[in-house]
């Protein structure tokens, strides 16, 4: 028990500020402009648990989807999510300033990937009604007319990702100065 209060003490500012960018999902935004790919890229950087990365992930997001709502392809964007915390945790130690750039534009490429095929797979209904063939043919449509939304998903990353970045660098080095 000394452990886990232990780590939620160390933890409390990266979990505090994913729950933070979560909820920013709530204010009224352009399509696809939303901090979910750089919750995943800070869940993956913040913590030294894969678990404790998975754990906070999924209760982010989990409680902002109970908010806006539950949808199909639920399980795309979730599993999309999960392998940019996974791939994130994996190169936490390369993630900078400089870098940070072409990782966002990475988990944004990820993110679009396999939450468009789960728009193909499942189809999106009541959003814009488009019924894609079940075919290559269908898959290659789905992904050309979700490239508008990419620039928002990109632009986004970067503009919620850098910010959390800084300050939790910034907040490290101030700490470490004591």
């Amino acid at each position: 028990m000394k452990n886990l209060l232990m780590i939620l003490k160390k933890e409390l500012f990266p979990i505090g500020l994913i729950l933070i960018l979560t909820f920013a999902k709530l204010i009224p935004h352009p399509p696809n402009f939303t901090p979910v790919i750089a919750v995943a890229i800070m869940s993956g950087y913040f913590f030294k648990n894969i678990y404790l990365s998975f754990a906070t992930l999924l209760i982010a997001m989990l409680l902002a989807d109970a908010f806006i709502g539950f949808y199909n392809n639920m399980i795309f964007v979730y599993l999309s999510l999960f392998l940019i915390a996974f791939i994130f945790f994996k190169i936490s130690e390369k993630i900078n300033f400089k870098n940070l750039f072409i990782y966002g534009f990475a988990g944004s490429l990820i993110f679009f990937i396999i939450s468009n095929f789960g728009v193909w797979a499942l189809g999106n209904p009541g959003v814009y009604d488009v019924a894609y063939e079940r075919n290559l043919n269908g898959l290659i449509e789905c992904y050309i007319l979700a490239i508008p939304f990419f620039g928002n998903t990109f632009l986004s990353t970067l503009i919620f990702a850098y910010p959390a970045i800084f300050v939790y660098k910034s907040l490290a080095t101030r700490a470490s100065s004591r």
